[in-house]
């Protein structure tokens, strides 16, 4: 490792080579404890909406079995933003056909020109990359993402998909960046998806960006209406398309 003290270790942009073997470890790693994140806020606050359990999810609001939620994650600049709802007529297996981190990337912005499944380090284990263009909202333009994806079922049947942000030095390593773009951080989000008795589903989606190293308060209204657009065409696409698995697109 090198020193604090290097010259070397001001260099920002410095990236190093890494094996697909070393890279697999970190990111198993990683996931698992982002895996562990969204089973827990999946889990807090089921049966009481009114946000009395102190969990750290502030409920923003709840109307027809929609849920938002806002929790600060250690520092006042990181919040994690919580969407839940109760799907009829979907199974899990439809939803999760499109909960997936190139079909939510779209729908965050239409203007995403570049989204593609870059390295599979395993069955269920992949590096995605996202380029959004100039054209896109503040919050996305001009930005590229490089992401690990990871889709578990727990033992009851639970699936969860865990999405984030690798280093921006491995991302570096893996793809060099282009065009003047900038590296933007998800630093966690994902999908639980829960089956339920009859042929319906909760979707718990959790999001926490940080593309620019701070989210100003005027953009959590925004999060709120996105949350609940993003879920309600991912519904609509599930239901349409029931058997969809979208790993790339043009």
């Amino acid at each position: 490792m090198m020193s604090n003290n290097s010259p070397a270790s001001y260099n920002t942009t410095r990236s190093w080579s890494v094996s697909d073997d070393s890279l697999r470890r970190y990111v198993f790693f990683a996931s698992e404890s982002c895996i562990q994140e969204l089973l827990s806020a999946s889990d807090s606050n089921r049966d009481n909406c009114s946000g009395n359990v102190n969990d750290g999810w502030k409920v923003l609001a709840f109307e027809d079995g929609v849920e938002i939620s806002k929790r600060r994650s250690g520092s006042a600049t990181f919040h994690a933003f919580r969407s839940r709802w109760l799907l009829k007529s979907v199974s899990p297996q439809q939803f999760i056909t499109v909960a997936n981190a190139i079909d939510a990337a779209k729908q965050w912005d239409s203007d995403l020109v570049e989204a593609r499944y870059i390295k599979d380090l395993d069955e269920n284990l992949s590096i995605i990359r996202l380029r959004y263009g100039e054209n896109a909202k503040p919050l996305f333009r001009n930005r590229e993402f490089i992401l690990y994806e990871r889709r578990e079922t727990m033992d009851d049947g639970t699936l969860v998909v865990a999405i984030a942000s690798l280093p921006k030095e491995i991302a570096a390593g893996l793809h060099p960046k282009q065009n003047n773009s900038i590296r933007g951080l998800l630093l966690q989000s994902g999908w639980v998806v829960e089956k339920l008795d009859d042929d319906s589903c909760m979707i718990t989606y959790v999001v926490q960006l940080d593309p620019a190293g701070w989210l100003p308060k005027f953009f959590v209204n925004r999060f709120n209406t996105k949350l609940v657009m993003i879920i309600e065409n991912l519904w609509k696409e599930a239901q349409a398309h029931p058997s969809l698995i979208n790993h790339e697109i043009g």
